[in-house]
C-alpha cells in the first residue's frame, strides 16, 4: 500500500502538539534523535520533519502530501495548496506592536513608520487596504528587538501571550490576522492517497469533537425528568436508564465545553445533586 507523507515541524511551537495529535489519533511512531523522517507503525503514514517555513513549498512540489503548518505561514508564502482542516492548536495572532512610549491613537499613526517583520506580504496587504504608507523592513528571527536597536520604529510579529512584547518594551496596537495550526494538502493527490487522507481526517475530527465536549451522568427524580432533559441540550437526545430506586433515573449526555458551566449551574438550580463529569477520548458520529 502507498504511504501518505505528512510534513510536520521538526522543532518549535507546533511540534509537540502535532506529535500529540498523531498519538490521539492512535497512530504510533518512533521518534529518534535528529531524525528527518519516520514511518507510522500501525497506519500508512510517513512523517517528514521539516522547518515550518519550508512545509508549504514541499507540499506544492509534491514532496509531502499533507502537512501541519501555521495558517500565517500559508498565507504569507501563497503556495498552491489547500487547507483541509483547522486543528485548534498553535493559536496566535499576527499583530503590530509599537514602543510603550509611543502615544498611539489609531492606524494613521503608522504612516511613514519603518516596520520590521518576517511577514512582508501580509503586512503590505493589510496596509494597502487601510491606505497606510509605511516602510516594510523584512527580517528573519527576533523582530521584537528591532525598535530597541534602532532598526525599525515598530514591528509586526506573532503574538500568543504578549509576554515577549512586554519584556521588550512594546505594546500591541493592531491585529492583522488570527492564526492556528491547519492541516494542508497538495492539490494533486491520487485516489489511494486521498483515501488515506480522508481516513486520517476522520480520526482527527473524532479527536477534536471529543476535546470540545464533556460526558455527564446525573441521577434525576422521575418527577423532574422532563424539565431536566429540556435543560441539557447535548449532541443528541440524552440516554435515560432506570435505577434500582424506581423513583429516579440515570441521565447520560454529551455537552459542549463552551456550554458546560452554564448547564451545570442550571442543573444545580433545579436541584440536581449527583453529577459525574467524564473526559471523552473520541466521538464518532
Amino acid at each position: 500500500m502507498n504511504k501518505l507523507k505528512i510534513a510536520i515541524q521538526k522543532s518549535g511551537r507546533l511540534y509537540e502538539d502535532s506529535i500529540k495529535l498523531l498519538k490521539n489519533c492512535s497512530i504510533e511512531i518512533n521518534i529518534g534523535i535528529d531524525k528527518l523522517k519516520t514511518t507510522a507503525i500501525n497506519f500508512p503514514l510517513e512523517i517528514l520533519f521539516l522547518r515550518d517555513d519550508d512545509i508549504p513549498q514541499y507540499l506544492e512540489d509534491g514532496i509531502a502530501d499533507i502537512g501541519i503548518v501555521g495558517k500565517n505561514v500559508l498565507l504569507e508564502k501563497r503556495n498552491k495548496i489547500k487547507i483541509k482542516e483547522y486543528l485548534g492548536f498553535g493559536k496566535c495572532r499576527l499583530s503590530i506592536a509599537v514602543p510603550k512610549s509611543l502615544v498611539y491613537k489609531d492606524i494613521e499613526d503608522l504612516n511613514g513608520k519603518k516596520i520590521a517583520t518576517s511577514y512582508p506580504y501580509l503586512v503590505k496587504k493589510f496596509f494597502s487596504k487601510k491606505y497606510i504608507n509605511a516602510d516594510i523592513h523584512e527580517i528573519s528571527g527576533a523582530a521584537e528587538i528591532a525598535p530597541g536597536i534602532g532598526l525599525a520604529d515598530c514591528i509586526c510579529d506573532l503574538v500568543s501571550s504578549g509576554t515577549t512584547l512586554f519584556m521588550n518594551g512594546l505594546k500591541e496596537v493592531e491585529t492583522i490576522l488570527k492564526s492556528e495550526a491547519v492541516l494542508a494538502s497538495n492539490l494533486d493527490l491520487d485516489s489511494e492517497k486521498n483515501n488515506i487522507m480522508n481516513k486520517f481526517l476522520f480520526r482527527i475530527r473524532a479527536v477534536k469533537k471529543a476535546k470540545d465536549n464533556k460526558y455527564i451522568l446525573l441521577n434525576v427524580p422521575n418527577n423532574k425528568l422532563n424539565k431536566i432533559i429540556f435543560s441539557i441540550p447535548g449532541i443528541k437526545s440524552p440516554v435515560i436508564l432506570p435505577l434500582e430506586n424506581s423513583e429516579c433515573s440515570s441521565v447520560h449526555t454529551v455537552v459542549n465545553e463552551n456550554d458546560f458551566w452554564g448547564i451545570i449551574e442550571n442543573l444545580k438550580s433545579l436541584g440536581v445533586q449527583d453529577i459525574l463529569v467524564l473526559p471523552i477520548e473520541k466521538i464518532i458520529l
